[in-house]
């Protein structure tokens, strides 16, 4: 079907960006104390009920997406895997009668290693997940007990294994500057992780976030800046030299298995977001507008059926979508077209040319005029070369 076109305030759009689908799944057997998304510790979960907003949000989306074709669908969470196959498959056959789901689609599902079996995992595998996310964070007991995961060592081993059986492509999740954790059980568990053969694999610094009990009632003692940037390094060198490509800012990849879903995200692509808390980002013909849908699952489930689930809605001023563009493309190592800039804003990339100046001049940013693509230096001072891009007002002097 054809895509549709749409124009801004600046030379326009000749068709929309590519579209995603990402589908919320917020429960958790228990929340991790580092953890600051939208999730909750399952006391029962209303599968169905809750399948059933899913699509009732889904259909009341359509005038915002309609003949749009459907490229990626990615069901995060809270522990997406906590859900049965069968309602997996009741969610894709419901995005697959609603939406033009393109043949070939990218389809992944986060689980955690402490909710598997073989059973399960050939199970979203036959309803049509195609590509599994295993969020391991780390192979050492010790690690995963201070990060409060409910799986130990043994499950995570064992969940990597069935993911490299049931899945051409599957993501392992690991974490660094862990509390307490040395270079070298850094190094342990990107050894161990390679073991596996991952297509795709992540690796986070470990963040306290101030609304979580890490970052605000019970901070862990964390290796210093110094370690954890030792940490980053060497995470990178080792992976590099299993082959696999830094594609962007924390993933690293085999050819032909960077994640496709993320890589839209990255440049700037739009998504829909159903589900409890979900967020998207659409483009019309006069606009860009980001959403919120209502965060708790029960408010959620009741607001959709009235019709006001959208909890926020944000449509992005022409000055701030510089800033919006590159804190996305900017992420990935090889950065983008210089022409994405205008065919994903519809701005003239003159708009920016002030800010590119001063990047380029503080050594933040590539030369030349054909691609937006950060240095070395740029990459690890990602926050400082994308401030470059802010609106005077927010941009500190």
């Amino acid at each position: 079907m054809a895509e549709t076109a749409i124009r801004f305030a600046g030379r326009g759009l000749a068709v929309s960006p590519p579209l995603s689908v990402y589908i919320h799944l917020p429960w958790c057997v228990k929340k991790c104390p580092y953890c600051d998304f939208n999730s909750h510790a399952a006391q029962g979960i209303p599968e169905a009920a809750y399948i059933d907003a899913l699509l009732l949000d889904l259909e009341r989306a359509l005038p915002d997406i309609w003949g749009r074709t459907v490229h990626t669908v990615f069901f995060g969470g809270g522990t997406p895997s906590l859900f049965s196959a069968a309602g997996i498959d009741r969610i894709l056959s419901g995005v697959r009668t609603l939406t033009p789901l393109m043949p070939g689609a990218e389809i992944t599902l986060e689980a955690n290693p402490g909710t598997v079996e073989a059973a399960r995992f050939a199970g979203f595998r036959e309803a049509g997940v195609t590509r599994l996310s295993l969020g391991i964070q780390s192979f050492n007991p010790r690690h995963l007990k201070a990060l409060g995961r409910i799986h130990g060592d043994l499950e995570a081993r064992r969940a990597a294994e069935l993911a490299a059986t049931h899945f051409d492509t599957f993501n392992l999740d690991l974490m660094f500057a862990l509390p307490t954790q040395t270079l070298a059980e850094a190094l342990a568990d990107v050894d161990t992780a390679l073991a596996f053969r991952p297509p795709h694999l992540s690796a986070y610094h470990l963040t306290l976030e101030p609304n979580t009990p890490f970052g605000h009632t019970a901070p862990p003692n964390l290796p210093d800046d110094d370690l954890a940037a030792d940490m980053q390094q060497a995470v990178e060198t080792r992976v590099l030299e299993a082959g696999m490509q830094h594609y962007e800012t924390s993933a690293y990849a085999k050819p032909g298995h960077a994640s496709r879903h993320n890589l839209n995200y990255w440049q700037f692509g739009d998504y829909l977001g159903i589900g409890a808390g979900a967020h998207s980002k659409l483009s019309f013909r006069d606009r860009i507008v980001r959403q919120m849908r209502t965060k708790h699952p029960q408010q959620y489930m009741d607001a959709v059926k009235a019709g006001t689930h959208i909890a926020d809605i944000r449509i992005l001023a022409r000055d701030d979508l510089p800033f919006e563009f590159m804190m996305n493309a900017l992420r990935l190592n090889e950065g983008v077209p210089a022409t994405l800039f205008e065919a994903r804003t519809g701005l003239p990339l003159i708009t920016c040319t002030a800010a590119l100046e001063r990047a380029r001049a503080r050594g933040l940013l590539e030369p030349g005029a054909t691609r937006l693509q950060p240095t070395l230096l740029g990459q690890r001072f990602l926050n400082d070369l994308l401030a470059v891009f802010l609106p005077d007002e927010k941009r500190k002097p």
